[in-house]
């Protein structure tokens, strides 16, 4: 339940809080949520700034840079993140959490840059790539860029402890299983095919869904650190899941009732991420029967919005005895669990 200053009047009004009560404690909330991520203009500033500069060292780097030779390239990458790190020093000490994280996850992203130039300097296995294709290609050679990286993100959260450090951290691991699949599958000429480049995202989305979860109860008392995991992960996972190909009905509605399950996920957890993507396959589903199954049916339509009022109908019994039922199911669950619940709730 949000808290605004009209309802902390009110409850002056009825004599809960006296007024100067109430002003202290608006002025805390009002503090708090500065250092919550939102869409205030500040925050999406951040952000945008953090994004753009993140970008300029990554995706957007053209073949120019090439020209720096790889002493070059390790040192700018060395340079850049001596700003980065001294950026996130100075805006932690000073209470601003959000544009210091952004700080370090700039830093952590330049760990590629600065591997991949050391690597081209000393005849490593990059040779014959450029920086960029780091971003667009699929290749084994890339691992030990993936590697550092994510030793780097490891040493910085663990010394700053700000989430949106995990950003690069989540994206890295994405790579990482892309680039693995070749070496696992054993695939000819170390590249991969279509059905195999969806199943493996399927199974590297599920895994790294996994890790969210384990993140998220690990940090249940903390800040949000599973966000970015969660989100990446379930790029993978649906994008792949919705992407493997099936014959059979049965098949179909299999995916239909998965993507039910990430919606029931989303209430259960407390992540958007899951009701977006669960409610986008969900409605793929019931198009694709709408279209090429019951293409001629008069009666689909009906059925449709029969089914559709039964699930608002289902809500407001949900509503309705939310609390006797969460409290039930509640006292079945691991304490660690019933935490978790607890704190995203």
């Amino acid at each position: 339940m949000e808290v605004d200053r009209q309802r902390l009047g009110k409850a002056v009004a009825r004599g809960l809080i006296n007024a100067e009560q109430a002003d202290r404690l608006w002025a805390f909330l009002s503090e708090q949520a500065q250092e919550r991520p939102g869409l205030r203009l500040t925050h999406v500033l951040y952000y945008l700034g953090g994004l753009i500069a993140i970008g300029a060292m990554t995706l957007f780097m053209n073949l120019g840079w090439e020209r720096f030779g790889g002493w070059g390239l390790f040192f700018i990458a060395i340079a850049y993140a001596g700003g980065g790190l001294w950026l996130t020093h100075y805006w932690l000490g000073r209470g601003l959490k959000i544009p210091a994280g952004i700080a370090g996850a700039f830093v952590v992203s330049l760990t590629p840059l600065a591997v991949y130039g050391l690597q081209v300097a000393l005849g490593g296995p990059v040779e014959g790539r450029v920086y960029r294709d780091y971003h667009q290609l699929i290749d084994w050679r890339w691992l030990m860029m993936e590697l550092a990286t994510l030793v780097t993100g490891t040493l910085m959260l663990w010394r700053y402890r700000l989430p949106f450090m995990v950003m690069p951290v989540a994206v890295t691991l994405w790579y990482l299983g892309m680039d693995l699949s070749p070496l696992l599958l054993d695939s000819a000429d170390s590249a991969l095919n279509w059905e195999q480049l969806k199943f493996v995202s399927f199974v590297f989305g599920a895994a790294m869904l996994l890790l969210a979860f384990w993140v998220d109860l690990r940090t249940r008392h903390d800040q949000d650190y599973a966000f970015w995991l969660y989100l990446f992960g379930m790029l993978n996972f649906w994008c792949g899941l919705s992407l493997l190909e099936s014959d059979s009905e049965l098949g179909k509605f299999g995916y239909f009732c998965i993507n039910l399950v990430l919606i029931a996920l989303a209430a259960l957890l407390g992540r958007r991420v899951f009701v977006v993507f669960g409610g986008l396959g969900a409605a793929g589903y019931l198009g694709y029967q709408a279209r090429q199954v019951f293409g001629a049916s008069l009666l689909f339509p009906f059925a449709l919005s029969a089914i559709g009022l039964g699930v608002i109908w289902l809500g407001l019994l949900w509503q309705r005895h939310e609390q006797a039922i969460g409290t039930s199911l509640r006292e079945r669950l691991p304490l660690a669990l019933r935490e978790l619940l607890e704190a995203r709730q």
